[in-house]
């Protein structure tokens, strides 16, 4: 099975290319023009062993929303095409990291029912040149464009390097566990004989 996938979306705004790979190993490339964002995907990539290669060019002169939106709408829909028709993946996955003082939790459902709870409070605007509040945004474009249900809690945590770090990682580890392939499973895990 070649659980991979590979997207371009040009915008006014901005202009994504995107490749990623399910079964790797946590190599990637990354340039979005946001420092510290293209610090919590190689997250994503290194804890959720997902290649992934990102090349995103924005109107980050205005702020960081575009770029950082658009990146999840085009990571929520490269997620999609890789996993295909969901034959054989445990469906759930969740995770609890802990990052110095910050504990995250994130549990995630691959249904292609699309919801975010996302409980995560900042004490600053940014990071670097990261808008703190498109963390959830980020998610929720994720989220939305891959068709999981996604839900992710900071159980406690000052830092907001912390936080950040903490809610990325526990997301790639969740994510990790959702798509493995276990043989028992035949067809999708749903009473239902479908995930839509």
């Amino acid at each position: 099975m070649n659980r991979t996938a590979e997207l371009e979306r040009n915008t006014a705004e901005t202009k994504i290319k995107m490749k990623l790979n399910i079964d790797g190993s946590g190599k990637n490339k990354i340039s979005t023009g946001i420092g510290f964002f293209d610090h919590m995907l190689t997250h994503i990539s290194k804890h959720g062993f997902i290649d992934l290669d990102i090349e995103a060019k924005g109107d980050i002169e205005v702020d960081s929303h575009h770029s950082i939106e658009d990146v999840g709408i085009v990571f929520g829909k490269c997620l999609s095409d890789a996993i295909g028709d969901k034959k054989g993946i445990k469906r759930y996955g969740h995770s609890v990291v802990p990052m110095d003082e910050t504990l995250v939790l994130c549990a995630v459902d691959f249904s292609g029912r699309a919801f975010l709870d996302f409980d995560a409070k900042f004490s600053v605007d940014k990071l670097g040149d990261f808008d703190t509040e498109m963390t959830e945004e980020f998610f929720r474009a994720v989220a939305y464009n891959c068709g999981i249900n996604l839900h992710i809690k900071v159980l406690s945590g000052k830092n907001n390097h912390h936080i950040a770090e903490g809610i990325f990682k526990a997301f790639g580890r969740a994510v990790d566990m959702a798509l493995e392939i276990d043989n028992r499973i035949n067809g999708v895990l749903s009473t239902k004989g479908v995930l839509d």
